[in-house]
């Protein structure tokens, strides 16, 4: 018996052996790849900042010009109903971010483009202090497209359950919670920051910089909190909104043709509810469900590449600031910001095309300044 115990633990051992062998050969080829990899990426990564890094000012100025004057013309067609109230607040939400972003991202084309830039302060001070505020309005922007594509989902799902229930005194009260919530969530990173002065001994000067305190386990908490769960539950709902609103509206459709197309005319009475429901509907509520819609798709591509990025960044440590995939994290970090600028400056076109109002104060009012200029 003792002979048969120590064959079998000889042969376990001889297996354990294997595997181990298999594993480092599997590890090897792991480390081959990822070298491989960042070589790939630091090129990617060179090429992806050299395009895209000159045109980030030019899309932020863009997109604080759009929203101001989104700002203006929905103030001026007035702030009546609950669509127009999320809409403005989407405009100015934008704008803020907008503002608090780009000194941050000026900052990060000058530290790119020219690396000997005397600063008078540590460049990255304006980054790390204005970047979370900044993204905190982005965060609220994105909270308020899927308010959007809830109340217009609701709306023409159920139009006799919801159509009383959204008012505009209560999208306030909503706006106003979400706004609370979203900050609540940012205020812990936002709180591991000071302001200090560094002393450089050969100049015998100060620099003013910033220094994080208990960085580690808040970075952690909103990495997971703040950076994935809330903007996939926010992907998540709008993806539903969509998916229904354009169930509901393709059913609607044939309805109404099944029942245009019948030889004996049917009452009112008779006809499907899908068919009652898009009869019911005017012009104008399909255009504001279309602009609805398309603003939910442009929150829906813009957030692909962030949220790539923030999820799997949590699962391998490699793909870090600090790791071997980091020139791949700052490529998809890049990506990232360029759709996060572009999904806060191109609502203008969507108002502009579906908006009848918008529309016709926008044309006044440039035909005015034509006129003035003249």
């Amino acid at each position: 018996m003792y002979n048969s115990v120590c064959s079998v633990l000889v042969a376990y051992t001889l297996r354990y052996d294997t595997c181990c062998s298999v594993l480092a050969a599997y590890t090897l080829r792991y480390d081959s790849c990822c070298s491989v990899l960042v070589a790939y990426t630091l090129r990617e990564f060179t090429l992806t900042i050299s395009v895209l890094s000159p045109c980030f000012p030019i899309v932020a100025l863009f997109g604080l010009i759009t929203n101001i004057t989104n700002i203006v013309v929905f103030l001026k067609a007035g702030v009546k109903d609950n669509v127009t109230t999320l809409l403005i607040s989407l405009s100015m939400s934008d704008m803020m971010f907008l503002i608090l972003v780009t000194p941050s991202l000026c900052t990060f084309v000058i530290v790119y483009f020219v690396p000997d830039w005397p600063w008078p302060f540590y460049y990255g001070l304006l980054d790390e202090l204005l970047y979370w505020p900044s993204y905190t309005f982005y965060d609220f922007s994105s909270c308020i497209s899927v308010g959007l594509g809830v109340t217009r989902c609701a709306c023409v799902a159920m139009p006799l359950h919801f159509k009383s229930v959204f008012t505009k005194a209560r999208t306030m009260k909503a706006l106003l919670g979400v706004f609370i919530l979203v900050v609540s969530l940012r205020v812990p990173i936002m709180s591991t920051f000071r302001l200090v002065w560094i002393k450089d001994s050969l100049t015998n000067s100060s620099t003013l910089s910033v220094k994080g305190q208990d960085v580690e386990s808040i970075t952690r908490f909103n990495d997971i909190v703040g950076r994935t769960s809330l903007p996939w539950v926010n992907f998540i709902i709008m993806i539903i909104c969509v998916c229904v609103i354009r169930l509901k509206l393709y059913q609607a459709s044939m309805a109404l043709k099944y029942h245009t197309a019948t030889s004996v005319p049917a009452s009112a009475s008779k006809q499907a509810p899908e068919a009652q429901d898009h009869q019911g509907r005017s012009a104008k509520d399909l255009r504001v469900i279309q602009c609805v819609v398309l603003i939910c798709c442009i929150f829906i591509v813009s957030q692909l590449p962030f949220l790539t990025y923030a999820t799997y960044r949590l699962i391998d440590q490699e793909f870090d600031t600090d790791g071997r995939l980091r020139f791949l994290l700052f490529t998809f970090g890049a990506i990232s910001r360029a759709t996060s600028y572009l999904n806060a400056s191109v609502n203008i076109f969507v108002y502009y095309k579906y908006n009848r109002t918008y529309r016709l104060i926008l044309l006044t009012m440039l035909r005015l300044k034509r006129k003035n200029a003249q």
